[in-house]
């Protein structure tokens, strides 16, 4: 069934939509190189399928604030497998309070979500204080996805315009929660000893990247938008779509 998202009489989309890359497989190419430096054969190729700018990830407690990511996207590995990818976009910004700081003021609601991300991303007992916040609930977002569209691989990007990787040095804090050291440009294996392979990583984007109001509806899929460009921008810039109808 044709998605609400579909093409209007003359086959033009009902607003425009962002860009995403020039790749073939529909990534910007730092996203598409980054995806494809793990040693897992299955992500050597990789297929956009849905791309959803401004995209909430509600977790517990239900009435509190949403994980808005950037950019969540659904991919598809060579071998068929789902990937649920949670982007998050930077290029000066800091990624805000640490645990500490977020929980200094505490609630019930608080206590409730921290409690949840800790067993969620199996860290219970481990030292979050100086731990970005931020961090752990677009890790969770992208877990979260990916139980939802019974995706095998669920992944964070960091999409990286600052030319001097600003903030990298919180990114490898967090990614030292499992053991593991950040590297630019690199996919890290994060154990969670869960069934979903999951991933994080920091990918590196242009300073001189520029948007170009180019799109087009894939054919291949009338479920879902399939979203191309010819050049890459910060993924935080792009306009707000009606993703609700894909909850």
């Amino acid at each position: 069934m044709r998605s609400r998202a579909s093409t209007g009489a003359q086959g033009t989309p009902p607003r425009q939509l962002p860009m995403l890359g020039k790749e073939p497989s529909g990534f910007p190419p730092e996203i598409a190189a980054i995806l494809s430096s793990t040693t897992d054969d299955n992500l050597r190729e990789v297929e956009l399928l849905l791309a959803i700018p401004e995209h909430k990830v509600y977790f517990p407690p239900m009435q509190g604030h949403a994980s808005q990511n950037d950019v969540f996207a659904l991919a598809k590995a060579i071998n068929g497998d789902l990937l649920s990818i949670a982007v998050e976009a930077k290029v000066s910004e800091s990624f805000g309070l640490t645990v500490d700081e977020w929980i200094a003021d505490p609630t019930q609601g608080k206590t409730e979500r921290l409690n949840f991300l800790e067993d969620k991303l199996h860290i219970v007992g481990k030292p979050l204080g100086n731990i970005r916040y931020q961090l752990l609930h677009r890790l969770c977002s992208a877990l979260l996805e990916a139980e939802r569209f019974n995706a095998k691989y669920a992944i964070l990007v960091i999409h990286s315009f600052s030319q001097s990787d600003k903030w990298f040095g919180d990114f490898g804090a967090f990614l030292s929660l499992y053991g593991q050291k950040a590297v630019v440009g690199q996919l890290v294996a994060l154990d969670l000893s869960i069934a979903t392979k999951v991933f994080a990583g920091w990918a590196k984007g242009s300073a001189k990247s520029t948007w170009r109001p180019k799109t087009r509806w894939s054919g291949r899929n009338q479920s879902a938008v399939h979203v191309r460009c010819s050049c890459v921008a910060p993924l935080s810039s792009m306009p707000l779509i009606g993703h609700e109808m894909f909850r």
